[in-house]
């Protein structure tokens, strides 16, 4: 894993944020991932951007709270997180990615309306998180598979966000486009 400090640093800010429970700025910590990870294109790299993005999904809302089991799973996921640190600071990337893999067991452990509400939040999050990747030029099959979406959610979200019309290029202003073209002219 070639990013380790670069995720190390924005989940020790990840844990800082979460007490003021500023979850844009979690958001923000997200996509800072995923800019990262779309040059290296590492699994588990996007995973924890989707993590991330969730949690600020789930502090977000504050119904979730009401929820049966909600305090248990919460206080795990914030475990979960912190362990994903201290697997990362002693440079143990096979428990990293054990850690990764167990906050997927986490919401697979969830029952009732809980596990309904945060599979869908965790769903959406990959969505969304493929898009941002997808918006810095990966291609849309290879990031829907990287993700675990299909290219018809991917494709169906871009034309919502309109981000497939994203013009990276830079162009002139008009008047000098004119300008040139005029000197072509002549």
């Amino acid at each position: 894993m070639e990013e380790k400090e670069h995720i190390l640093n924005v989940l020790k800010e990840v844990k800082v944020v979460l007490e003021r429970k500023d979850y844009v700025k979690i958001k923000n910590l997200s996509n800072r991932i995923v800019h990262h990870s779309s040059i290296h294109q590492d699994p588990d790299v996007i995973s924890v951007a989707v993590i991330i993005y969730s949690l600020s999904k789930l502090i977000e809302r504050e119904s979730y709270k009401e929820e049966k089991n909600w305090v248990s799973f919460y206080n795990n996921y914030l475990r979960n997180i912190n362990d994903m640190i201290q697997a990362l600071k002693k440079d143990d990337i096979k428990k990293f990615r054990d850690e990764v893999y167990a906050n997927r067991r986490l919401i697979q452990s969830l029952s009732g309306n809980l596990k309904h509400y945060i599979n869908d939040v965790f769903r959406r999050a990959r969505v969304n998180k493929a898009s941002r990747i997808y918006e810095h030029g990966i291609s849309m099959e290879k990031t829907a598979k990287i993700l675990g979406i299909s290219l018809w959610e991917l494709a169906e979200y871009a034309g919502r966000t309109r981000i497939g019309d994203i013009n990276l290029s830079v162009t002139l202003p008009i008047k000098q486009r004119i300008k040139y073209v005029e000197e072509i002219f002549k």
